[in-house]
């Protein structure tokens, strides 16, 4: 394990319940991650998307995804929230949907860095459970100093 739950705090800024990732297993800085989302029924979403049928909405798996790659900006870059800065989701390209995500399942997720230049970086990324895809997508993030 290269990230536990109380390191994933440290570089991101998000808390329960927008935290989407609870474990990254690999990391090589300035080249790719992989981390998981254990998907529990437990989470809010599913009392209304959709209560019979409960699926994880397409875009919290594209939010999980960009949580992930945040984390890998962080790390490269050698930074932290608690220095001021923020990765903001600001595009996503050729996204896909292949299969849905339910109570569960664990969303592995694979992010790779396409390029990066003054801050904003372009990920290719990939959603999947127990080696299907479930979303494909290129995510750009713009690093941030917040005020």
């Amino acid at each position: 394990m290269v990230m536990d739950i109380n390191e994933i705090r440290e570089y991101l800024p998000h808390r329960y319940p927008f935290l989407l990732v609870d474990r990254v297993m690999e990391l090589e800085q300035g080249a790719r991650i992989v981390a998981n989302k254990n998907v529990s029924i437990n989470e809010p979403f599913f009392n209304g998307h959709f209560p019979h049928h409960p699926i994880m909405p397409g875009v919290l798996v594209i939010e999980a995804l960009a949580q992930a790659c945040g984390i890998l900006g962080f790390k490269t870059v050698n930074k932290l929230p608690a220095d001021g800065y923020v990765y903001y989701l600001v595009g996503s390209d050729n996204v896909r949907f292949k299969r849905p995500v339910m109570p569960g399942d664990q969303l592995r997720l694979e992010a790779n860095v396409i390029r990066t230049k003054r801050g904003i970086w372009k990920f290719q990324c990939v959603a999947s459970v127990e080696g299907e895809v479930a979303c494909e997508a290129e995510i750009i993030c713009a690093e941030r100093k917040v005020a």
